[in-house]
């Protein structure tokens, strides 16, 4: 049953559905990577290494990320 719900809000409601009406509008800003880049600042011709050493906010959600890919692929905790 979570497997289900949790699938429902992130997977389906939650990205699918949202993602695949940005990409079809084809509008600047929809999708969620283009909204991510806007709030970490990520111009046009700055990489995002260089993006990431030059925002504060860049290194947060990076370390994020690494946090749950080692939380996802090993269990990591901490």
């Amino acid at each position: 049953m979570w497997g289900w719900y949790w699938f429902g809000v992130f997977g389906v409601l939650g990205f699918v559905i949202p993602e695949t009406i940005a990409l079809i509008r084809k509008q600047p800003h929809d999708t969620l990577s283009e909204q991510i880049w806007a709030w970490l600042k990520i111009e046009p011709g700055i990489t995002p290494m260089k993006a990431a050493l030059m925002s504060w906010r860049s290194f947060l959600v990076g370390s994020v990320l690494v946090w749950l890919f080692g939380h996802f692929l090993f269990g990591w905790w901490i």
